[in-house]
């Protein structure tokens, strides 16, 4: 499909960025990315959203919707990353953050490196590894999850990657009511976030999750 001109994404973005208090100067390397994005889906089909205007909305302000919520965390852990969402956004907006981007599927470790390579990004780095295989015990204080699995299942697999006192950040729609009761023995709820993304009408939640004292 073609492309809107640069204008309508750059203004939506803009828009979403003030809306979610995060500075404009944001916009231009969240373009590049966004257009890294369009181009490497036309081939690989990284994402089933196909609307470079959709994906503002859908992907870039989603994502961002959570960098307040990394605020104080050194070392972050995107597991299951895809084309890298939500970390590349949060890697561009919290230059301090260190991001790891978790993705075991090689044509989008491929996009990952590329898009670290051209934007460039020195805070993001890409394991291309299943998370559950990832051999770094210990090493994040948090780890993320957009559209991975039950909040169980990202324990299972990611929870070894917590350091002590580290925090699951899961990005849900409707809050979990059935995945929460289903948490395994030893966590706990800590917290629950509604989100707001400019322009999307859908219910978004942040369940933060953490190990029992």
């Amino acid at each position: 499909m073609t492309a809107p001109s640069p204008d309508p994404l750059r203004a939506a973005l803009e828009a979403g960025l003030a809306a979610l208090a995060q500075p404009a100067a944001l916009a231009e390397p969240l373009l590049a990315y966004l257009a890294l994005l369009v181009r490497w889906n036309a081939t690989y089909n990284l994402t089933a959203v196909r609307d470079p205007l959709q994906m503002v909305t859908l992907h870039l302000l989603d994502s961002l919707a959570l960098a307040p919520h990394v605020a104080g965390v050194a070392r972050l852990a995107d597991l299951g990353t895809g084309p890298g969402l939500p970390g590349i956004p949060l890697a561009i907006a919290c230059p301090a953050l260190e991001v790891t981007l978790v993705e075991s599927n090689g044509k989008k470790a491929r996009f990952l490196r590329e898009a670290v390579r051209q934007l460039p990004l020195p805070n993001a780095r890409v394991a291309e590894s299943r998370a559950e295989a990832l051999d770094l015990p210990g090493a994040f204080d948090a780890i993320t999850a957009r559209a991975l699995a039950t909040l169980a299942d990202i324990i299972a697999v990611g929870g070894h990657l917590l350091a002590p006192g580290g925090r699951l950040l899961a990005m849900k729609g409707v809050l979990p009511e059935s995945e929460i009761a289903a948490l395994p023995a030893g966590w706990r709820v800590e917290s629950i976030h509604p989100l707001q993304v400019p322009g999307l009408a859908a219910e978004r939640h942040l369940v933060v999750v953490a190990r029992d004292a």
